[in-house]
């Protein structure tokens, strides 16, 4: 498995100081792992983990990496830690992440999304050993607009929700920090907008995939709110390899990458929620779907995807899995945990398997067009 991963990355992380905000997390326990295989001195930076992301103990990450308990609204606790471990690399992933949850805690959504991230971009502005930041957003930046196409990275942004908006205010800070404090600098710093990820380890309440296990591990019926929604669902592993690969472009050339990324499917068939939850059943063996649409439920949107030629014209970035290959390697890592297997090896497999395949290649190109 070294071999495979060091030689994707050019063995660029193995000893590079990496700090990771929100490493308890589903995502940033997947990166935790990944760049600890790869050799990096990694320092988590996150609240104290909740029932819902034990996936980062699962995983035994506080015996492989180092972790500090914090919040990135405490600027005076994170710039204390950041000038004391002078990273190189610096991967933003601490966040409110769910939409229903904003709209019952609005506030603390902006706080953490908006105050918590411009946190991070000051001391990315104070920390003069930092080289390569990824600053993670989300596919939901964008003002929905239902469009059967994927948004592009130059189109609008906004958002109904408290979530979305509060996304789509930090793509605007980042944006402002850059052009005001760090062209002068050789830093790379690049924000990024992965799809709908899913994958083993995610226990989160009111996400499809683990509402859906717990269902099936339960023998209760699925319930589906918005069956007919459209999502860009992709396995956890292939944003964060076009994350790592980003910032390894970042620390090279800052002046070429420094900018907004979208990683997400290769375009395809529109896959939803009910394909989704169909599919889970499959792989699992057994199981049923029952709808539960509420019409007095908190607006989601109903269509979303995004363009990814940006990341496969300049990055060389394309996905590993397909719709069906994430959704039975996601499957066969909650049925392997429930049968008492290492959650560890079982992820550590999975990294090794997902390296060793060539990334998936566009069938067609299709010229880029003026939307109407």
């Amino acid at each position: 498995m070294d071999r495979l991963v060091n030689t994707t990355f050019s063995r660029i992380f193995r000893n590079k100081r990496i700090f990771i905000t929100g490493d308890t997390g589903f995502k940033g326990s997947w990166l935790s792992l990944w760049l600890h295989q790869l050799g990096a001195d990694v320092l988590g930076y996150a609240l104290r983990p909740a029932k819902s992301q034990r996936l980062f103990n699962q995983l035994q990450l506080p015996k492989r990496i180092h972790h500090i308990n914090g919040d990135i609204r405490d600027l005076s606790h994170l710039r204390k830690i950041t000038l004391q471990f002078r990273p190189e690399f610096l991967f933003h992933l601490a966040a409110q992440p769910l939409v229903r949850y904003s709209y019952n805690h609005p506030k603390e959504t902006f706080d953490v999304n908006v105050g918590g991230s411009v946190n991070i971009l000051e001391i990315v502005r104070q920390t003069p050993t930092i080289r390569s930041v990824i600053y993670v957003t989300t596919d939901k930046c964008y003002k929905n607009k239902e469009w059967i196409w994927g948004y592009r990275e130059n189109d609008e942004l906004g958002g109904k929700d408290p979530y979305s908006a509060s996304k789509a205010a930090a793509e605007i800070a980042i944006a402002a920090y850059r052009d005001s404090f760090f062209k002068g600098r050789r830093l790379g710093t690049a924000s990024v907008r992965a799809g709908n990820v899913i994958g083993g380890g995610d226990w989160s309440e009111d996400r499809i995939v683990p509402d859906c296990i717990r269902s099936l591990q339960r023998g209760q019926p699925i319930k589906l709110r918005h069956p007919s929604s459209v999502r860009p669902w992709q396995h956890v592993l292939d944003p964060l390899c076009g994350y790592l690969q980003l910032a390894v472009a970042l620390y090279r050339n800052p002046k070429v990458f420094s900018s907004a990324w979208n990683f997400a499917p290769l375009e395809g068939p529109p896959r939803t929620v009910r394909q989704l939850a169909g599919e889970l059943i499959r792989y699992w063996g057994d199981g049923k779907i029952r709808l539960d649409i509420k019409s007095r439920s908190p607006h989601e949107a109903a269509f979303l995807r995004l363009n990814c030629e940006k990341a496969h014209s300049l990055l060389n970035w394309f996905p590993r899995w397909n719709f069906e290959q994430s959704i039975e390697k996601t499957v066969r890592w909650y049925k392997a945990i429930q049968e008492g297997e290492s959650a560890y090896l079982v992820s550590t497999q999975q990294i090794s398997d997902y390296m060793s395949l060539t990334p998936q290649r566009r069938v067609r190109r299709r010229p880029l067009t003026t939307r109407m």
